[in-house]
Formats: structure tokens, sequence, C-alpha cells
């Protein structure tokens, strides 16, 4: 699939963003927020309207990240998109002109979060990751520790991230393409969402670094989670009965890979179906008679909702261990590419 020309980013809800509006003419628009921007969407709404004369609707389904992009259905008649709170998967396709609003932070005093690192005695090396609303301090947070003898690198990602240091709770290439030359990972941020993500994603410890409070959190155990998981795939391995999810939305669905899962599960004589949704819902697979999943949409549905579902879910990955066709012990992150 050919990579689509960026869409125009934003980092707040302002001028810039009415301008490019404006140029284009637009008279009907869909906004699209996260859950923690509900309760404001109403008033963003009005104000884009009033600046640019289009009349805006907003979804009712609150996005859950940066895949999450609206649907042609749920777009109705309108002539273009404005999403709150993420920045674009470079490789997705949306189905109109999309605008991303990335709502960055401005908040964190780079000066103060160095010294909180330093004083906690974290190794010397560090990769760092953020996300998006964090990315700005990146930058003079990595000047500030280096003043203090802290060395600190940050990647490039693969197609599905647009910033260097950027995370997605689906790929934290930037992390790994750096993970040979540090000896510790720093995630700038709020939340356990990413900084679980990236311990899965990587074998050096990671520790999460709120830039609004400047509290750091110990390392998060990797070698726990990645027992559960393990217990999870020993657990499934006997399952003959494999439901393979597949999602519809643009920016999750991995419809190629689904396919080649339930081919490789028929090689070992398991039986395999594919399963379509959009969102999965836990009771929707309650007695159906499959007696595992493989998700293939969000790996994160997986590694934080499995505990939800009739049955186990893994990701690909894990999915292949459970099979056979790779060893246990080595413990592999299903990045989204």
């Amino acid at each position: 699939m050919a990579v689509p020309t960026p869409s125009p980013c934003f980092p707040t809800v302002g001028e810039p963003l009415f301008a490019e509006l404006r140029r284009h003419g637009y008279r009907r628009l869909a906004l699209q927020v996260p859950a923690g921007l509900l309760r404001s969407a109403d008033e963003t709404a009005a104000r884009i309207s009033e600046a640019t004369g289009a009349r805006v609707a907003v979804l009712v389904r609150a996005c859950f990240g940066a895949c999450d992009l609206p649907t042609a259905s749920e777009i109705g008649g309108a002539e273009a998109a404005i999403v709150l709170g993420h920045a674009e998967i470079p490789n997705v396709v949306a189905p109109v002109p999309t605008f991303f609003v990335e709502m960055r932070q401005p908040g964190g005093d780079p000066e103060r979060l160095a010294q909180v690192v330093v004083d906690a005695g974290l190794p010397r090396q560090l990769g760092l990751v953020a996300s998006i609303q964090h990315l700005d301090l990146v930058d003079p947070l990595i000047e500030s520790l280096g003043r203090r003898g802290v060395t600190v690198r940050i990647g490039s990602g693969d197609r599905r991230l647009q910033y260097a240091a950027q995370a997605l709770g689906c790929n934290y290439t930037t992390a790994q393409s750096v993970e040979e030359d540090v000896a510790g990972f720093l995630f700038l941020g709020t939340g356990r969402f990413h900084p679980l993500g990236l311990a899965y994603a990587v074998t050096k410890p990671v520790w999460a670094l709120d830039p609004l409070q400047a509290i750091l959190e110990p390392p998060l155990d990797r070698a726990r989670l990645v027992a559960h998981r393990q217990m999870l795939v020993a657990q499934a391995s006997s399952a003959q009965r494999w439901g393979i999810l597949v999602s519809t939305f643009a920016g999750q669905s991995r419809r190629g890979m689904a396919e080649s899962l339930v081919r490789r599960a028929e090689a070992h004589g398991r039986s395999a179906s594919l399963v379509l949704g959009d969102r999965f819902d836990p009771r929707d697979l309650l007695g159906r008679g499959w007696e595992a999943f493989v998700c293939t949409a969000c790996p994160r549905i997986a590694l934080d909702d499995s505990e939800m579902y009739p049955a186990p879910v893994l990701t690909p990955p894990e999915f292949l261990m459970a099979i056979g066709e790779r060893p246990l012990d080595q413990y592999q992150f299903d990045t989204f590419h």
C-alpha cells in the first residue's frame, strides 16, 4: 500500500487550523474527540463553526487512539474530519481529508525533571520515549539531562510513527531502534498505558516520568508481565478451535495476517475462523464454542483486556508460541507496522 501524503497537524484548536479549513472552503465538518475531551466537544465544535462558517457535527463515539479514525458511515455527509488529541498514523488512509490536532501540553520544567531523574540514580545512558502531548518537552529535557552527565538517545520509528521519540500503544519502534545503545528507557508522559506497552516491547528497564507532577515511577517488572503472558500461552496451547479477531477499522485492519494465521492453525491440525468487527465486545463472543482467540487488531486488546474475554486472547506472536512455531522463552511484542 502506498504511504499517503501526511495530513495537516496542528498543536491546538486555533487560528492555524481555522485558516486551513477556510482555505479549503469546507461547509460540513465532523469532529472526533477522545473520551477525556467529551465534556468540551460541543464548545470546541462551536468555536470551529464560528471561525470557519462550517456546520460541525460531533461524533457520538469517542475515539480511543490514533488508529481509531472516523469511519465513512460515521462521517456521513461531512467533507472533512477533525481529530483531537492524536497525531496522524502516516500509513493509514482516512475516508475523507482529516485534520489532526495534537493538543500539545506545554507544562513541565525540564530542569526539575532532569534533577528528579539524576537523584533517582537512573543509568547514565537512557532512551527516551514520549506521548504525543509531551513531545515538545523532549529536546529541553535531553539538554537538561546532558548537563548532568546523562546521555539520551531517541530513535526514529517505522512508517506508523510521525515523529522521533513518539510512542503508540501498538508500536514502540522508536525505542527498539536504539535499545542496543542504552541501559534503560524513560517514558515521558502520564498514566501507565504507554509504559506498560514499552515494557513488553523492550528488554531494558522502563521508568515512567510524569512531566506535570515531576514524579518518577519505579521500573516496571517486565519479567512478571512476560511470565503472566507465557502462562496464558501455555493455557491456550491445547485449544483446538480458534477465533481470529479481525478489525474493520482502517487503522487496525490486518486481514492478510489473519488469513495467514488461519492457514497456520490448520497446518497444525487446529480449526480457525475469522471474526470480523469494529470494536470487540467480550459479550459478543460468549457461547460461540471458540476455545481461544488471536487478536490481529490492536495488540493491547490481548495484553490489557484478555481477562474480560470468555477464552484466552493471544497476540499473533503468542499464537505462534502456542502452536509450537516459536519458543515460549523468547517473548516478542506484537508491533503493529
